[in-house]
């Protein structure tokens, strides 16, 4: 009798391998980050300068933006709440940001980042705040820095380079208040992910020596600029986890980690190295699962001489195989001709270039720089519209599941084939509603279904009695 049981459950088992692509697995749509930047510095995104102290407007802007992204596809907002040690929201450790208001420190008169979080939720749009961490000023003169700013609290945290202020990435106060920054974030807001751009070193030439002196240890420069990041990065991502595992960290380096020329490791390009320049070790982070996801900002065009498009993303797509850290890509549709970027235009392209990234499994989505881009462009929104209408639904969970009978064969022998033939679904987690018809009886299971323990529920309909109870047993 339980030979029988054994043998009726594998007939499940195999049917479910059998329809798993067709109503267990979860859909790409559902998966896939189909995310935007929304950049807050110098109003690039949100809010308009127009808007300055009219909280009417500026709510309205945002509900305007999200509304059109949504309509093209888009799942994700990520969204700048810390453009450069301030916050678009209520804060006990930075100021109230310049870019809302237009000085720093003044109460917008509403909690921006609550409302995104709101309207974006109610929209089933997830968000993730993105802060800038390491940049203090993006201003020369501190004169219009609120007083409550650590680069006015703590003037010997900061660096003085290229027209800006950096706080020094070797200090340890430094990384404790990056870390009591995000955590504040995490522990007051339901954000959906905490994310960082590719700004940490702003170059070779960063005038650092005194802390070099001070905590190298002996350690090759570069390796020790390298370290401290990593160190910084760490720390961030102990915060997040110890308040909200559930919440991802993840960070979006520049496109290129280094050439191959560098490093047999490297990609087959020839452009700036972010390893060298902001000394940023992304390779590192994703073998050391420092962050959830990581977000390359590819931002050539496809055939680029020195740095083309799909060798890049085939070689992202290398580095996280075989880790649980996802893969999205950074699209940089702001690049629509101007001479300032040489007249490359990946907007134009951006439909063939979501194509390469549908050819690479471990690829999870994108992130497109940004918005406005979006919204002011109908080639740019029409084309990733039609993309993302054309990838697989996700399955309405209020339908019942379809009945399927298309691996029924005319004996028993035809039926097992069929399903030898058909795979098992990746990521299948939806039960299988099967009748159990007796001609099915005698079909193998596939170990593979075994293995991933797949779940059965069935359908007591055309079974005799014995056999019923057999199940119950």
């Amino acid at each position: 009798m339980r030979k029988n049981v054994s043998r009726f459950l594998g007939l499940f088992l195999a049917v479910l391998i059998a329809f798993g692509p067709l109503v267990g697995a979860k859909s790409s749509a559902q998966e896939e980050m189909r995310a935007a930047w929304v950049s807050t510095v110098f109003n690039i995104d949100w809010p308009s300068k127009s808007s300055y102290g009219n909280v009417t407007r500026q709510k309205d802007e945002y509900i305007r933006l999200i509304d059109n992204l949504k309509s093209t596809g888009i799942n994700t907002i990520i969204v700048q709440v810390r453009p450069e040690s301030d916050a678009i929201y209520k804060s006990s450790i930075n100021p109230w940001s310049r870019f809302l208001t237009g000085r720093q420190g003044q109460n917008p008169g509403y909690d921006p980042l609550e409302f995104i979080i709101q309207e974006s939720h109610k929209r089933g749009l997830k968000v993730h705040a993105w802060f800038n961490p390491y940049r203090a000023s993006i201003y020369d003169d501190k004169s219009s820095t609120a007083s409550t700013n650590a680069i006015k609290k703590h003037p010997d945290w900061t660096i003085h380079y290229g027209g800006k202020w950096y706080y020094d990435p070797a200090l340890p106060d430094v990384t404790r208040y990056i870390a009591d920054t995000v955590g504040e974030v995490v522990r007051n807001y339901d954000v959906d992910g905490i994310h960082f751009d590719d700004y940490f070193y702003p170059g070779p030439a960063f005038p650092d020596d005194a802390s070099y002196r001070r905590f190298g240890r002996g350690m090759n420069k570069g390796n020790w600029r390298r370290n401290n990041v990593n160190n910084m990065v760490k720390t961030v991502r102990d915060r997040i986890k110890s308040i909200k595992p559930e919440v991802d960290f993840g960070i979006s380096p520049a496109g290129i980690w280094k050439n191959k020329s560098s490093d047999s490791n490297g990609s087959n390009t020839s452009g700036g190295e972010s390893y060298y320049k902001q000394h940023s070790d992304t390779r590192y982070w994703i073998k050391n699962k420092l962050v959830d996801y990581v977000a390359p900002q590819v931002y050539w065009r496809i055939g680029h001489p020195k740095a083309d498009y799909e060798t890049l993303v085939r070689w992202w797509s290398d580095q996280v195989s075989g880790t649980n850290v996802k893969l999205y890509i950074g699209q940089g549709i702001y690049k629509s001709g101007q001479n300032v970027y040489g007249g490359e235009n990946v907007a134009r392209e951006i439909g063939r270039q979501l194509q390469i990234n549908s050819k690479y499994p471990n690829v999870s989505g994108s992130i497109f720089f940004s918005a406005r881009d979006i919204v002011n462009s109908k080639q740019v929104s029409n084309d990733i519209r039609s993309f993302y209408n054309n990838r697989q639904k996700p399955r309405d969970p209020n339908n019942r599941l379809p009945y399927q009978n298309t691996m029924m064969g005319r004996t028993r022998a035809d039926t097992a084939i069929n399903i030898s033939q058909r795979g098992w679904a990746n990521g299948s987690k939806t039960a299988l509603l099967v009748n159990g018809q007796e001609e099915l009886t005698g079909v193998v299971s596939s170990p593979l279904a075994a293995y991933n323990k797949a779940p059965i529920l069935l359908k007591y309909k055309h079974l005799s009695v014995n056999t019923i109870n057999e199940l119950r047993d």
